[in-house]
């Protein structure tokens, strides 16, 4: 598959869902069973921090995703830490092998796994597992799903069922990060009308929102894509919306800014939805 029409006949389909969640699974028991052993931080130049689960993570989704898509480009990010990222074409997967990693040694359950398919500068397919819960949440072309899935085992689409995000209502729930919330999302959060917060990690957050428990996420500084793109494309096919700080489009697939973009806030379904 190295044209765009395979990969746009199959996002349009679903086909990738199975497989994608199938190896998802398989990198989050690797993630589990390191836990096991007792992990350690380490920190990166850009001062977040890595454990061997990020990596061996990592390299289960590299391999698995050459096997799955071959000739598609995978941007992941320990590979981009090591100056070893590739050239991203029309089509290109991001990864994050394990999305809130302070989190994860703090031993708390919110951490991911988080697959991307980015086609035209916007993500057309996300997936996002959550070991410790077995939780898988992906969605693309309009349609957006949950389901059970035990680390390791194989994806059962009977498992699944269709997730979709709330209308908004007039006092909203808001998701926080619970590890990286800046002075400008707190002053974005002061002008709405928000009756709760809810501090997580990782991107949880946008399955929550994805699901219908919660309205908005602001982060109004800079991300890396790769911890964003599943959930912007989990969120947009469960009716809800990501853009940029100023309500514009966000765009993807910038290697120039080291894959950054300057803030996004995610949504739910619009009020009259």
């Amino acid at each position: 598959m190295t044209s765009d029409k395979p990969i746009q006949d199959i996002a349009e389909h679903g086909r990738l869902i199975a497989p994608l969640a199938t190896l998802a699974a398989e990198a989050g028991a690797r993630i589990i069973e390191l836990a096991a052993k007792g992990l350690r931080g380490r920190q990166k130049p850009d001062a977040s921090l890595v454990t061997d689960a990020d990596e061996a993570a990592e390299a289960i989704l590299r391999a698995g995703l050459g096997r799955i898509a071959p000739g598609i480009t995978v941007i992941a990010e320990e590979a981009v830490s090591r100056g070893e990222a590739g050239i991203a074409g029309a089509a290109y997967f991001l990864v994050d092998p394990l999305d809130g990693t302070r989190d994860f040694l703090a031993g708390r359950p919110e951490f991911t796994v988080n697959i991307a398919l980015v086609r035209g500068q916007q993500p057309i397919l996300g997936l996002i597992y959550s070991p410790a819960e077995g939780a898988l949440y992906a969605g693309g072309e309009g349609r957006a799903l949950r389901a059970s899935l035990p680390p390791g085992r194989s994806f059962d689409p009977s498992a699944a069922v269709p997730i979709r995000a709330r209308p908004r209502p007039d006092r909203l729930v808001a998701v926080i990060s619970r590890s990286h919330f800046d002075p400008a999302s707190e002053a974005f959060l002061a002008r709405l009308p928000v009756a709760e917060r809810i501090p997580l990690g990782s991107a949880i957050k946008f399955c929550r929102i994805a699901e219908g428990a919660a309205d908005v996420y602001p982060r109004l500084a800079p991300v890396h894509e790769w911890d964003i793109a599943a959930g912007h494309a989990l969120l947009s096919a469960a009716g809800g919306a990501v853009t940029a700080p100023d309500g514009g489009a966000l765009g993807y697939g910038r290697p120039e800014r080291n894959w950054r973009v300057d803030g996004f806030v995610a949504w739910g379904a619009p009020q009259h939805a």
